[in-house]
């Protein structure tokens, strides 16, 4: 297993190494040109898109950075690896690009107050043209390349540059205006473009903080998941999933299943491994497994499906599973899966254990409240 993910996480670097730097090469070639281009025109709007290029290679820069960082070996402070380093960096090229926006935001301010008309060519335009359609390109290349490795950085990067294509439009159409009315909307124009890289700043700071702080996994995800295991042959149901992220390409898990109870420990020995195996296969996820016994006699079954009725008409409760009822012992324990509204638990449990009490008295009740952590 170890070896199979250490040649995808390798090839995953490989990826996003490649395409930040194809993303660095592009912007170094357009802050020189938008650069030039602003100085020669007197234009703060093409400046402040030169600007706007440099910290999209200084995020791209980042970028690589935080994946070769990331891909450093666990070790004894940080058993579960290095992954989550890659969401750090995501948060400071978005700080980066915050940044940005402001300084351009100033300075736009500082044009409109003593507003300058700035001459354009139609060298100029063409230049401008130019780099709406590279970063047309670059901003479709890198989202994809982006959604193919699982990078939130690359994506990050990619709407980045998308959005620096509407503000390169948005600076020709300044340029136009300036050319046939001979007007300044220049520092107009620079207040939009500072708007829009404040926007995506504050926008991409968004899934990686969610990432470190604990984000609900993706629903379809734990859904497939779970029709994975309840897909293994001597698996009645799945439940309580658990996923840990601990960087874009490793996670570790944990589920648990109901089986008949008349399995012997060498069968749930060997249907555990084969439901880790098939898992890690598919999700590259380890998963540990743990078990509720089922009695599965029609008779137990019956009781069964009477008590999670009898759960499931509770505003609040989601789902009821590992149900054991032991006659002999009068004894019976289940979970119950709980909505988070459910703030007062205690009183709720109380509710819940009458409830069951009501059709067996005298026994002892043990009830387990499942928080509802995947789906």
């Amino acid at each position: 297993m170890d070896e199979t993910l250490d040649k995808k996480s390798i090839g995953r670097e490989k990826g996003i190494t490649r395409t930040s730097i194809i993303g660095i090469a592009a912007n170094i070639f357009l802050v020189i040109f938008k650069a030039l281009v602003g100085l020669i025109s007197g234009s703060i709007a093409i400046v402040l898109d030169a600007v706007n290029n440099l910290t999209d290679a200084i995020s791209s820069i980042v970028t690589i950075v935080g994946v070769k960082m990331a891909r450093r070996a666990p070790d004894a402070e940080h058993p579960f690896g290095h992954g989550r380093i890659e969401y750090f960096s995501a948060i400071i090229i978005a700080f980066i690009i915050f940044a940005a926006g402001v300084m351009s935001l100033v300075e736009s301010v500082k044009k409109i107050i003593t507003p300058q008309v700035a001459s354009f060519t139609a060298i100029t335009l063409i230049i401008i043209i130019v780099a709406i359609l590279i970063k047309i390109f670059l901003g479709i290349y890198v989202q994809k390349q982006g959604k193919k490795y699982y990078s939130d950085a690359l994506i990050g990067s990619g709407k980045d540059a998308l959005f620096d294509a509407i503000i390169s439009a948005a600076t020709l159409l300044g340029a136009v205006i300036t050319l046939i009315f001979h007007i300044s909307i220049d520092g107009y124009i620079g207040v939009i473009i500072a708007a829009f890289i404040i926007k995506a700043g504050v926008e991409m700071l968004i899934s990686p903080i969610n990432q470190v702080v604990g984000f609900r996994p993706d629903s379809q995800l734990t859904k497939d998941i779970k029709a994975s295991v309840k897909a293994i042959p001597g698996v009645l149901g799945a439940y309580d999933l658990i996923l840990h992220d601990y960087g874009p390409d490793a996670a570790i898990g944990s589920v648990h299943i109901e089986i008949p109870d008349t399995k012997t420990a060498r069968e749930i020995h060997v249907l555990t491994t084969q439901i880790q195996n098939a898992i890690f296969e598919q999700y590259h996820i380890f998963l540990s497994v743990g078990i509720y016994a089922v009695d599965t006699s029609e008779y137990a079954a019956n009781k069964q499906a009477h008590l999670k009725d009898d759960m499931l008409k509770y505003d609040g409760v989601k789902g009821c599973h590992g149900i054991y009822i032991d006659s002999d012992m009068k004894f019976i324990s289940f979970d119950v899966l709980i909505d988070f509204k459910v703030r007062d638990k205690e009183p709720f449990k109380e509710k819940l254990k009458k409830e069951v009490l009501e059709d067996y008295p005298g026994y002892e009740v043990k009830i387990n409240f499942d928080i509802d952590y995947s789906d």
